[in-house]
């Protein structure tokens, strides 16, 4: 079920009336989002749920156990139970074929001929998101910065909760878990804030991200090798903001959602094309990933404790590894590789040039970063490594002229399109959106609101999947 769908406003609004009446107690209001949630995945495919409650009582035993005993052993095994039922899920459905397709390649230099068969694997909707988020809590449970959740059903609400189960923020049990205990009463305001919010999400990924940009993006990155130059920017300025809006866009509605249920789910986006350096820009894009990847696999390699190679290893370990959790493709390798190598030669330019940021240094310290996050984006939404390696260099004049394939009309909106981003951006850097609103006049926040109510009822039916959907 999308958000952007009209299914799912049906759905919302009878959890909305359910939710918000005085006929269920808390208790029971629980229990029945925790249904929702279940229908809300299930309706994707019914039997994936037993995929998603297997993981939640394994990981509900494991925390429990562990919360008991004391015997570092015993704790070290049922930790380890957790992460291996977890990652096991997802090595099989996300990257069975794809072990299967290498460990072939590499026999073949050997002289063994070895053809395995295709399986036909279904990928569970937004399965890295909720083995993350559920493995969280059982490495919380270990590390003893949490206690267990004092009823099973509370637990199962934060491992499904629907707002955010397919495609995240990825909520850590110290944040959500406490927000289930007592009963939550929801403002006006609160709610009126919501709506404004779900608005603006589908908004983002409706209008701006399928109808303006998609569209533009898949010309460009279905062309082949021997585009012109200007064409491969636009392609990949296209895709840049596509994705921005789409996963922004998602993450916006999954906050707004659980803002008019009445919890708060913590940001995942903070201007991100505003980032000056790479380590700046992951404190800005898809945060709840960069800080589950600083927290549970960066520090615990050591960090940037164990000197400064040992600090670069672990740096291309951590990012190349993200770059695997968004895909089972070589190209997502490359990506997170590129950007592991990035934050290494930013790193090593910072140790020997001291200088202070200002406004002007700032703004082209901010264009080469955003310069080079588009390269690699290339390698994110290549379909093959040869047609990355040909739009690139279409990008860099190594392709000659090259054919156009797009439209006077499409590169001028796309360049509009984002121009204005990057300068909202850059003038959110150190903002809030709410803090921007509420000094909004209300007349002009009500025309607002009501042209991006009118630009979806235009774009009704020309909504997409959203994009994290397929990692």
């Amino acid at each position: 079920m999308l958000f952007n769908s009209l299914g799912f406003i049906l759905f919302f609004i009878v959890v909305l009336a359910l939710y918000h009446s005085r006929v269920l107690q808390w208790q029971q209001k629980k229990v029945m989002l925790l249904a929702a949630s279940y229908i809300f995945y299930g309706l994707w495919n019914p039997l994936l749920v037993l995929i998603l409650w297997f993981s939640t009582i394994v990981d509900w035993l494991v925390g429990n156990a562990m919360f008991k005993t004391e015997d570092v052993k015993r704790r070290k095994l049922l930790l380890l139970a957790s992460i291996c039922v977890n990652l096991g899920f997802l090595a099989f459905f996300k990257y069975g074929n794809f072990l299967v397709d290498n460990f072939a390649y590499i026999v073949s230099f050997f002289g063994v001929e070895f053809t395995p068969l295709k399986a036909d694997i279904i990928l569970p909707m937004g399965i890295s998101f909720y083995t993350f988020q559920s493995m969280s809590y059982s490495i919380d449970i270990y590390r003893k910065q949490i206690k267990p959740a004092e009823k099973f059903t509370d637990f199962a609400l934060y491992v499904t909760f629907f707002p955010q189960l397919v495609a995240g923020p990825i909520v850590r049990a110290s944040f959500l878990l406490g927000q289930f205990v007592k009963p939550v009463k929801v403002s006006v305001e609160q709610f009126y804030w919501g709506l404004l919010m779900l608005t603006f999400g589908v908004f983002q990924k409706v209008v701006l991200a399928d109808v303006i940009l998609a569209d533009v993006a898949d010309k460009v990155f279905s062309a082949g090798a021997g585009l012109n130059p200007l064409d491969a920017w636009v392609g990949v300025l296209a895709f840049s903001g596509q994705i921005f809006f789409d996963f922004s866009g998602y993450s916006t509605c999954a906050i707004a959602i659980a803002l008019t249920l009445g919890f708060v789910i913590p940001e995942n986006f903070k201007s991100p094309y505003a980032a000056i350096g790479f380590s700046d820009f992951w404190q800005r894009w898809h945060i709840s990933l960069s800080s589950w990847l600083r927290d549970y696999l960066y520090i615990p390699l050591g960090g940037n404790r164990l000197g400064l190679t040992r600090t670069h290893i672990n740096l291309m370990i951590t990012m190349t590894l993200g770059g695997l959790w968004h895909g089972a493709s070589w190209n997502f390798v490359v990506w997170g590789g590129l950007h592991g190598l990035f934050l290494i030669l930013e790193r090593f330019f910072r140790a020997r040039i001291n200088f202070k940021i200002n406004i002007w240094n700032g703004l082209v310290l901010a264009l080469l970063t955003f310069v080079c996050i588009n390269i690699t984006w290339v390698f994110f939404r290549a379909d093959t490594f040869t047609a990355a390696i040909d739009l690139l260099a279409a990008m860099f004049l190594l392709g000659g002229e090259g054919k156009m394939v797009l439209q006077q009309l499409a590169i001028a909106k796309v360049g509009v399109l984002m121009l204005g981003l990057t300068a909202a951006h850059w003038y959110m850097r150190e903002r809030s959106l709410r803090s921007v609103i509420e000094c909004t006049p209300s007349w002009l926040l009500g025309v607002i609101w009501a042209i991006m109510i009118v630009s979806l009822v235009i774009a009704q039916g020309m909504g997409q999947q959203f994009l994290y959907f397929q990692f």
